[in-house]
């Protein structure tokens, strides 16, 4: 299902139970570091090849900026008619899933740079498209740990039992 709107606005009396979403220290850091690559690819005494290096970093920094902003908060729990359901803000619209449609919540851990690192997995099943997708969140997306949000989506009935 697709929200029009970005934040997710009270019905029934009812707004967002809880969200989560990329630190903004992170993003106002992502601009940060662009706007100084900017200023010392401006007055930096070097080669155009240096300067242009220097560009693209500055570019790239200000579109992972631009990134954390706009897909805020990155996952939420609201409630959708009086039960609780989650939504997922991508780069272009806000999706909202019901309890029917999540098959499956689960931790799984990851080897990454030489250690296990835990990421929240949803799988989200719609039987009517005959249609699956997987949804990853890590530290990074939901500013907490994931063992931490995978015991609120509990605490909500949002996690199917014995998957």
């Amino acid at each position: 299902m697709l929200e029009d709107e970005f934040h997710p606005q009270p019905r029934d009396g009812a707004a967002d139970v809880v969200s989560w979403a990329t630190p903004m220290g992170a993003v106002y850091a992502f601009f940060g570091g662009a706007l100084a690559l900017a200023i010392a690819a401006f007055f930096a005494p070097t080669e155009p090849a240096g300067r242009f290096l220097l560009a693209l970093a500055v570019l790239g920094l200000f579109a992972f900026g631009v990134l954390g902003l706009r897909q805020r908060p990155r996952l939420a729990v609201v409630d959708v008619h009086g039960s609780p359901a989650i939504a997922v803000q991508k780069l272009r619209a806000r999706y909202v899933f019901g309890r029917d449609q999540i098959d499956r919540i689960r931790l799984v851990r990851y080897p990454r740079l030489g250690r296990r690192v835990p990421m929240l997995e949803i799988d989200i099943v719609d039987r009517a498209a005959g249609t699956e997708k997987l949804l990853i969140f890590g530290r990074w997306d939901l500013g907490t740990t994931p063992e931490d949000v995978l015991d609120v989506l509990t605490v909500h009935g949002l996690v199917p039992p014995g998957k």
